[in-house]
């Protein structure tokens, strides 16, 4: 990958340039957020011309590496006001980087209401004015991108929420079977619609495999690591047949599963929307219980789920959405939880900041508790249609909280909390309080260690351990999301030694490197430390790392936990 593609959507100018030295050995978060920190003034408008969004494949995108289909999307966030990266599947990122992209950074802003797609080759970007898509769903923008363009092509859009600059917005990614994978949470939709960009296709013609430093050595290694990911029982397994969604009745067990917006731990009607149950559902019905969100996904984690009648209703279907519906919103139907989660994927929504929005709309009146139906009407009605209400609700958990008044609203940095309680699992509290990212469990997966044993065992009840388990994990969450590998290969790394040690042999037959586990540890500090600074120029300080106060005054039951962590050893988060 060699060159940097740069739009300027003021002038509506493109440059490729050469991609500096001292990005050379970047990709994924590690590039993103790196251009955005150089880039981007930390107090400019998330939604204003100074506000820059980067797409950049990671460092093993477009090798033949076991589940490196991932590719980073970075700006800052309108929803948090600080740095955000996310990644999505698709086939966007292995086309890209066999194109030699490097990172596709979208800059400025159009005066006038005319709206633009951008057609990516390897000769450069075509700025293209749009008019036919405006409106559409993301799921007829691929069709009708596919049919205008080639079946080939990948495709990056917006639904109608990013049109209409919500805070709740994401960013769609076409995946091989045509259906929907989002670069979701803090509002990057929002992002992409202020620059008038509906759309993003990347014709593959010209793209060409990879040329390996040492090709016999990649290879020996990828097999190394593809064993670790079918060994492990995690990742091989658990995760295969049930999709992530078998996390439902863990979490539940363990007292953690949040429900009617934070108010209980575990969920009478859990096995209603459990793994098991969708599962069953899914083979009774004809559909896939397992498939790839990209091409080499060795874990196969996704689903196709259809309704009574064996049509499709969604994919993708993830523990977080289903949580977040089921226990949070108190919705017992899986069929209906499956159907807004196929309209959250239309309309281009966070499918975790979203329903938890709604949860806390629950809380305030807006909708009675567990009503799907209602929630359906106000997707389609409102929030679809930019209504006053629709705009109240689009602007995201904390918004919606502030304005009826309400003291539990649970997020951090403005951003939605998602699927597991802190007070009882106390590391991914220090996760969601500590990461730049605003509420992330995905920054440091401190479930991994609390709850399944994976990689130990730190006790989540206590206190202890718990800053050097988030910190130990979020850097090596941040190292990998820089190779463009799925997060999932976390759970054989953390337990079995090869899985690592053959990522680093990977790094290094594709560059031609000597690279050690410390220097990805490196990597990794790197990329936080680089997130942290532009945070607090942006005005998150350190008083921004920490829990709502419901957490402190409310016990949890089953067990009846507070969140009682010092602040000051929270601060020691940093100190590395």
């Amino acid at each position: 990958m060699h060159k940097i593609y740069r739009v300027n959507m003021t002038d509506l100018s493109v440059k490729i340039e050469p991609v500096p030295e001292a990005w050379a050995g970047l990709g994924g978060r590690a590039l993103t957020s790196t251009i955005v920190a150089a880039e981007v003034p930390p107090t400019a408008h998330a939604l204003g011309p100074n506000n820059k969004l980067v797409f950049a494949p990671g460092l093993l995108s477009g090798t033949a590496a076991s589940n490196a289909g991932r590719f980073s999307c970075g700006a800052k966030s309108p929803l948090t006001g600080g740095i955000k990266e996310s990644s999505a599947g698709g086939t966007a990122s292995r086309i890209i980087a066999r194109l030699g992209i490097k990172a596709i950074v979208i800059e400025g802003q159009p005066a006038g209401d005319t709206w633009y797609s951008l057609v990516v080759s390897k000769d450069g970007v075509e700025i293209r004015p749009e008019t036919e898509t405006l409106g559409m769903g993301t799921f007829a923008v691929v069709e009708k991108v596919n049919e205008r363009l080639g079946e080939d092509f990948a495709v990056i859009t917006l639904g109608p929420a990013g049109e209409h600059l919500m805070a709740i917005s994401n960013i769609s990614v076409k995946d091989p079977e045509s259906k929907i994978r989002s670069f979701g949470r803090g509002g990057l939709g929002g992002v992409m619609g202020s620059k008038k960009i509906k759309f993003i296709a990347v014709d593959p013609t010209g793209g060409a495999a990879l040329k390996l430093a040492d090709p016999a050595k990649f290879k020996a290694a990828n097999l190394t690591f593809t064993k670790t990911l079918n060994d492990h029982p995690v990742s091989g397994q658990g995760l295969k047949k049930y999709g992530t969604a078998v996390l439902v009745n863990v979490i539940n067990e363990a007292g953690g599963l949040p429900t009617k917006n934070f108010t209980s731990g575990q969920c009478e009607n859990h096995d209603a929307f459990s793994g098991e149950t969708m599962y069953d559902n899914i083979v009774a019905r004809g559909g896939e219980p397992s498939h790839g969100c990209s091409i080499g996904c060795q874990i196969q984690c996704s689903q196709v789920y259809n309704d009574k009648d064996g049509k499709y209703l969604t994919s993708g279907f993830e523990y977080e959405t289903i949580w977040a519906l089921g226990a949070d919103g108190l919705i017992t139907d899986l069929d209906v939880i499956a159907e807004i989660d196929n309209v959250f994927d239309d309309l281009g929504v966070d499918s975790i900041e979203t329903p938890v929005m709604f949860a806390v709309a629950m809380e305030a009146g807006l909708l009675p508790w567990g009503d799907g139906k209602r929630m359906l009407q106000i997707l389609r009605e409102d929030i679809a249609k930019a209504t006053p209400l629709g705009r109240l609700l689009g602007g995201g958990t904390g918004h919606v909280g502030r304005a009826f008044g309400l003291t539990r609203i649970p997020v951090v940095k403005n951003q939605a909390i998602p699927a597991y309680d802190p007070r009882p699992i106390k590391g991914i509290g220090v996760t969601y309080a500590t990461t730049t990212q605003g509420a992330d469990h995905t920054a440091g997966y401190a479930i991994a260690t609390n709850i399944l044993n994976v990689g130990g065992k730190v006790d989540p009840l206590k206190n202890e351990g718990q800053v050097e388990l988030s910190r130990n994990l979020q850097i090596a969450t941040a190292a990998v999301d820089s190779t463009g590998l799925c997060l999932f290969i976390a759970f054989p790394a953390l337990d079995i030694p090869e899985c690592l040690g053959s990522v680093v042999d990977m790094l290094n037959a594709r560059y031609g490197l000597s690279l050690t586990g410390d220097d990805v540890v490196a990597l990794g500090k790197h990329v936080l430390k680089v997130e942290h600074a532009f945070n607090l120029a942006a005005g998150l300080g350190p008083e921004t790392d920490r829990l709502p106060e419901f957490f402190e005054l409310e016990p949890l039951a089953p067990h009846d936990v507070t969140w009682d962590m010092d602040q000051k050893e929270l601060a020691t988060f940093w100190n590395f």
